[in-house]
């Protein structure tokens, strides 16, 4: 985030360079930075004939070079972009003349989602030298919360540490997802305010009763009958609960408890950073190390793992994924 700032700080200023090849696994900052570009670098009256957009699948190489190497018309500069060039990767590497020798008044753009340029290669050398390469990371579960607090202060806005896992947990570590919800938050909430676990749920649709965030809380304090409750919720609502997501949260959930286990220094500050989670839920995990010895542990994941694999068909046809959490819950809690 502090690169992305960066970017858009030195374009502010007016460091702006002739190449931004902007690649990576997460496509979120890559749509941002493309959008800022588009929209900061030339006037409205300037688009015309100097901003296009172009998209890999209906261009080659030749064609991107032929159009950045052309000239402004009334204008300092020409912004050229280019969306989904990942369509390119086979012929990628043939962009490197023009990154060795880039026309000065233009700006190209290439969004490369999903995929990286070799780093050993010439393109990726002669980018760094007179451009800007820009690798968009996918986040860890574990830094999405934190992701979400950052976002929302920067619009004026907190967040309840419940709030933001219930988004983790729901919409996963998609930061276009998250921030799509977040904006129709914003648009009904007052700045300045803190989102809450009840703005989720009546806004987002997300319960904040029957999740599996509360699901794994009861687990954790060992109330049994809350976690049926919520079990039984999920088996009502199999498309919103699916059980391959439950399972998934359950062993990270028990692998990190596992991992409490094993810790000499059990403070709140460094159970948080070795657990790498918010120090809020600290205490989610040393209640469950009290409920659960390490041999129960670990005899838990083995548990998850084997209901993992009966999830996907594998030694449990046609039994309903109802069942197999129920049976999973009677395992984790005797």
């Amino acid at each position: 985030m502090d690169e992305v700032k960066q970017i858009v700080s030195d374009i502010k200023n007016g460091n702006i360079r002739p190449i931004y090849f902007l690649m990576g696994e997460e496509p979120y900052y890559i749509d941002r930075i493309s959008e800022f570009i588009d929209k900061n670098i030339l006037a409205e009256e300037e688009k015309g004939f100097n901003q296009m957009i172009l998209y890999g699948r209906d261009v080659s190489i030749d064609d991107i070079v032929a159009n950045a190497k052309r000239f402004p018309m009334m204008a300092d500069k020409q912004v050229v972009i280019v969306k989904e060039a990942q369509e390119l990767s086979r012929t990628i590497e043939k962009l490197v003349s023009y990154a060795e020798n880039p026309q000065p008044s233009t700006v190209l753009v290439v969004c490369y989602k999903y995929k990286k340029i070799d780093k050993r290669k010439k393109l990726y050398k002669a980018v760094s030298k007179n451009g800007v390469i820009f690798e968009s990371k996918k986040l860890y579960e574990n830094q999405v919360a934190d992701w979400i607090k950052r976002v929302l202060a920067g619009a004026k806005y907190a967040i309840e540490p419940k709030a933001s896992q219930m988004l983790v947990e729901f919409l996963g570590t998609d930061l276009g997802k998250i921030n799509n919800e977040l904006e129709k938050l914003k648009l009904i909430i007052p700045s300045g305010s803190q989102i809450t676990a009840h703005h989720i749920e009546e806004n987002i649709g997300i319960s904040k009763e029957f999740n599996n965030f509360e699901l794994r809380k009861a687990i954790g304090v060992r109330d049994s009958i809350k976690a049926h409750r919520i079990i039984n919720y999920f088996t009502q609502n199999p498309k919103d609960n699916p059980l391959v997501v439950t399972i998934s949260l359950l062993y990270s959930f028990f692998s990190q408890v596992l991992q409490y286990h094993g810790l000499s220094d059990k403070s709140q500050r460094n159970v948080a950073s070795e657990l790498k989670i918010n120090p809020y839920f600290v205490k989610d995990y040393s209640e469950a190390a009290r409920n659960y010895p390490m041999k129960k542990v670990s005899s838990i994941i083995a548990c998850l793992r084997d209901a993992d694999v009966k999830s996907k068909g594998v030694g449990a046809a046609n039994l309903p994924q109802g069942d197999l959490l129920k049976e999973l819950l009677v395992k984790i809690m005797r």
